[in-house]
């Protein structure tokens, strides 16, 4: 098993807007908002009802080199909608072991969930080696990545949760960390 190249997706983007759209009308000005401050993707997440149709618009405006995600997945049915959207990236806020061949049949770059220890034990068993931390704020954040770069020192991490402007950079600097996601961009 492979995670479809979620490190060559990650590398280009060491900063994913984590948006959760309560409008439609939003999309738009959003991703013209990021792309003007340099910011090539958007990680849009299933938190609303109308999530699905803001990740359509969002691919329906075609931008070249800019990267539309989905974000909280935890279902195959939202994984299928994914590979139907043709989105560039997946995330899920935690790894499932019955969720794991359909993340990796989709062919989309996706990004696991883990906070302990014991799941990137797991995520490593099905040969993964890049994970969300999250949320990393509530998980010992800066500390715990630098524990985890000892313990496991091929594992790359995107911390989301509780990150900011002031503090996103001190988790970039990890030799251990991607790129960080978080909602203060927007």
């Amino acid at each position: 098993m492979t995670q479809n190249n979620i490190r060559q997706v990650l590398s280009k983007h060491t900063v994913i807007p984590v948006v959760n759209f309560t409008s439609i009308d939003d999309v738009e000005k959003t991703i013209d908002k990021l792309i003007e401050s340099n910011i090539n993707c958007i990680e849009i997440t299933l938190r609303t009802e109308m999530a699905f149709d803001c990740i359509a618009l969002a691919q329906k405006l075609n931008i070249s080199n800019f990267d539309v995600g989905i974000g909280t997945v935890v279902s195959s049915d939202q994984i299928q909608k994914a590979k139907d959207l043709e989105v560039a990236f997946m995330v899920s806020p935690g790894i499932n072991e019955q969720l794991a061949p359909h993340f990796e049949d989709s062919k989309i770059a996706f990004i696991p969930g883990i906070a302990t220890p014991s799941e990137i034990i797991l995520g490593k068993q099905l040969n993964w080696d890049t994970f969300k931390f999250f949320p990393a704020h509530l998980f010992g954040g800066i500390k715990s990545l630098k524990t985890y770069g000892q313990v496991f020192p091929d594992v790359k991490f995107c911390p989301t949760g509780g990150i900011t402007e002031d503090t996103h950079q001190s988790y970039l600097d990890l030799a251990n960390v991607i790129s960080v996601g978080g909602s203060w961009i927007i």
